[in-house]
C-alpha cells in the first residue's frame, strides 16, 4: 500500500472535519437548501446503510485494506464502491443544507474526496484482484467504479453473505450520530439567523 493511500485510508473518517468546520463557520442555510440538502444526504446514507448491511463491519476498519468476501449483492451489484458514492452524496447534501460558500466549498470538497477515493480505491482494488482473481476481474468488467449501471450484476458462482440490517445499523451508528448532530447544528444556525 502506498504511503499516501495508507494515510488516507487510516484517517478517512476524519478528513471531512475541516470541511465541516468551514461549513459551520460560513453557514447561510435557507429553507430550500435545508430540504434539498437533507434529501440528498438521506439518499447517500440509505446507499451506505444498504451497502454495510451486505458488507458488514469490515467496512469500518482503519488498519488496512482487506475483506473476507467479494460482495456483489445489494448496491455492489450496481456500483463497485457504493459506500464512497453514499459518502459523496452525504457530504454534498450536508454542504447544500448549510449553503456555506456555495458552490465553492462544495466543489473543493468534491475534488478533495475524488482524489482521496482515487487513492483508496486503487489500493482496495489491488487487494481484491489478488484475493479474488478472475471473479473480481469479471466483476470489474461489468460493474462501474462510481457511476451505477441500470441492471444489477449477477454471478451465482460467488457465495454471498446474508443481508443483515441489524449489523448495518450497528455499523452505521457513528455515521448516523454525526449526521444527526450536523443536521441539528445547521437547523440551529438557520433558527438563529432568522430570529
Amino acid at each position: 500500500m502506498s504511503e499516501v493511500a495508507k494515510r488516507l485510508f487510516k484517517y478517512r473518517s476524519y478528513t471531512p472535519l475541516p470541511f465541516l468546520v468551514l461549513m459551520i463557520i460560513f453557514a447561510k442555510p435557507v429553507v430550500l437548501s435545508l430540504i434539498f440538502g437533507f434529501v440528498i444526504a438521506i439518499i447517500g446514507e440509505l446507499i451506505r446503510f444498504w451497502g454495510v448491511s451486505w458488507a458488514g463491519s469490515e467496512t469500518r476498519t482503519t488498519s488496512g485494506v482487506g475483506g473476507s468476501n467479494l460482495i456483489i449483492s445489494g448496491p455492489f451489484a450496481y456500483v463497485r464502491n457504493p459506500l464512497y458514492v453514499g459518502n459523496m452524496m452525504l457530504y454534498l447534501g450536508v454542504g447544500i443544507m448549510s449553503w456555506a460558500l456555495f458552490p465553492y466549498l462544495q466543489a473543493a470538497a468534491f475534488i478533495f474526496f475524488a482524489i482521496q477515493y482515487y487513492f483508496i480505491v486503487s489500493e482496495e482494488e489491488n487487494f481484491l484482484k489478488t484475493e479474488f482473481g478472475e471473479d473480481y476481474k469479471k466483476y470489474c468488467e461489468n460493474v462501474p467504479r462510481f457511476f451505477p449501471r441500470i441492471i444489477p450484476y449477477k454471478n451465482p458462482g460467488i457465495e454471498q453473505p446474508e443481508f443483515n440490517s441489524k449489523k448495518g445499523f450497528r455499523s452505521e451508528r457513528r455515521t448516523l450520530q454525526a449526521f444527526a448532530s450536523i443536521f441539528l447544528i445547521v437547523i440551529i444556525i438557520w433558527i438563529l439567523q432568522n430570529s
